[in-house]
């Protein structure tokens, strides 16, 4: 999998979340943001579907309980958050998302703030690993990953 193939889709998404919050502003909360860059999306010819259901499993039992992700666009999962800042506990979400879909592409985008928030992340399968990514959708080094704008 090569992160550079959703380039062009990512672009996309942030720019409809930058639509959002220049008209919506900053701190409201996250189901508003939500429904707001689902209909950005749409009226930019976008399918997506909002707050998907994924199924969860202990061992082989499936639970009565779902995870509920924010929003899915083809293969890119985006969780959103309006937030002060965005911490770990919010990656591991996108992350736990990424790994039990096999989704290849992750945003974690945050609206609690004047200015857009946002990371890019990849998933690989092959190591269970989720990766920080740049603009340009470039591997980076974990330790970057606080205080990215869009």
């Amino acid at each position: 999998m090569n992160p550079k193939e959703y380039k062009s889709l990512v672009y996309k998404i942030i720019g409809a979340a930058m639509k959002v919050h220049s008209e919506l502003s900053w701190g409201l909360l996250e189901p508003i943001y939500n429904e707001a860059l689902h209909l950005e999306l749409l009226d930019e010819g976008i399918d997506n579907e909002r707050e998907l259901l994924l199924p969860c499993f202990y061992k082989s039992h499936k639970l009565e309980k779902f995870y509920k992700m924010d929003l899915v666009v083809d293969d890119v999962i985006v969780e959103l958050k309006s937030v002060k800042e965005l911490v770990s506990a919010h990656r591991a979400q996108l992350f736990n998302y990424l790994r039990l879909t096999k989704k290849p592409v992750g945003l974690l985008i945050n609206f609690g703030q004047p200015s857009l928030q946002g990371e890019r992340y990849a998933y690989y399968e092959e190591t269970n690993e989720c990766v920080l990514l740049d603009k340009e959708m470039n591997i980076l080094r974990p330790e970057y990953a606080d205080e990215n704008e869009y």
